[in-house]
């Protein structure tokens, strides 16, 4: 294995290991969405029922290609570029907000994922 491929390898398993990170955080996060709705009054329900199955959908997408990722194929590449993309831009709005505490680490997140995905080149 020459040098170059040791260094694509790395570079797939660590993004392999983000994409896992950012799965389980967006699993929490419907998680979170259930629970907190216990306790309050909702407008829109559906509303609620349709983010908590969109975060389990992109948390599943997520996986898939972190098993991508970490099995050397290269169909996991194009999603994780996209759900990254839109975590730049959900992070971008959270920083509009002033949610700071949300915004930083999610940004710093998606981008180092976004760069390292970008960065391997399909043979």
């Amino acid at each position: 294995m020459s040098p170059d491929d040791a260094k694509k390898v790395r570079r797939r398993n660590i993004v392999a290991a983000l994409l896992k990170v950012e799965a389980a955080a967006l699993l929490a996060l419907g998680l979170f969405m259930v629970i907190k709705s216990f306790g309050s009054h909702l407008e829109a329900p559906l509303a609620l029922v349709g983010v908590v199955i969109f975060a389990i959908l992109g948390a599943a997408a997520l996986l898939v290609s972190a098993k991508g990722f970490h099995a050397g194929r290269n169909y996991g590449r194009a999603p994780a570029i996209l759900l990254n993309l839109i975590a730049v831009g959900v992070s971008y709005f959270q920083m509009q907000a002033h949610l700071w505490v949300v915004a930083l680490p999610l940004a710093a997140l998606s981008l180092v994922t976004l760069i390292l995905a970008l960065s391997i080149v399909p043979n």
